[in-house]
């Protein structure tokens, strides 16, 4: 075999490469699969967290809604003789859309708060969410929460407050406001409030 013949052979496997490797090139078999593939977790990820976060939004809604209904009942004398219960079992109903509450609740796994007062002065009238410390994911402190809704003119608030957990990973860093003692932040504390002067009902 000579020299030509050599160089020859050595330079057919390279050749044979090249247009294995520029058929390869040309090829778009699966591209879009594996793009899809790519693309699809994080795509998912974000319909998702924009779902939870107006479903999270439109609740808070619900909540501010079902405060201005039992607030107008309270202004008005129309439940000045339900117990506490009965009027927790009344706002229940009116958020039961999207939102699940009992009128009793385990005091450990508690989600809805309510607290109906009578204050002296609307300027006695707390402007803060009360929280166990002043950490910025602190619990919610509902030492001070009541049921005592005032007579005929007097100054009345109803607040409700309502745990709401944050499913997606994505979105729980950006809205979640609260947590339980040596847990991770996992809920939004929906909070809706509302402060009037009683009528002068019968």
């Amino acid at each position: 075999m000579n020299v030509d013949d050599q160089t020859s052979t050595t330079r057919r496997p390279s050749r044979r490469a090249r247009r294995l490797l520029a058929r390869f090139r040309k090829s778009n078999d699966g591209t879009a699969a594996i793009e899809f593939a790519l693309l699809a977790f994080p795509f998912f990820l974000l319909i998702f967290a924009t779902i939870e976060a107006f479903v999270a939004f439109a609740g808070e809604q619900l909540l501010e809604n079902a405060v201005d209904t039992m607030a107008r009942q309270v202004r008005t004398g129309q439940i000045k003789n339900l117990s506490e219960e009965e009027f927790r079992t009344k706002f229940c109903a009116e958020i039961s859309l999207m939102i699940q509450c009992a009128a009793k609740e385990n005091p450990d796994d508690q989600k809805l708060y309510l607290d109906v007062r009578e204050f002296a002065s609307f300027a006695a009238i707390p402007n803060y969410i009360p929280k166990v410390s002043s950490d910025q994911f602190s619990d919610l402190d509902p030492s001070s929460f009541d049921y005592k809704p005032g007579g005929p003119k007097s100054i009345n608030i109803v607040r409700a407050y309502y745990r709401w957990e944050v499913m997606t990973d994505l979105v729980r860093p950006f809205i979640t406001n609260i947590r339980k003692d040596g847990e991770m932040p996992r809920d939004y504390l929906m909070v809706a409030t509302a402060a009037f002067r009683n009528e002068n009902f019968p």
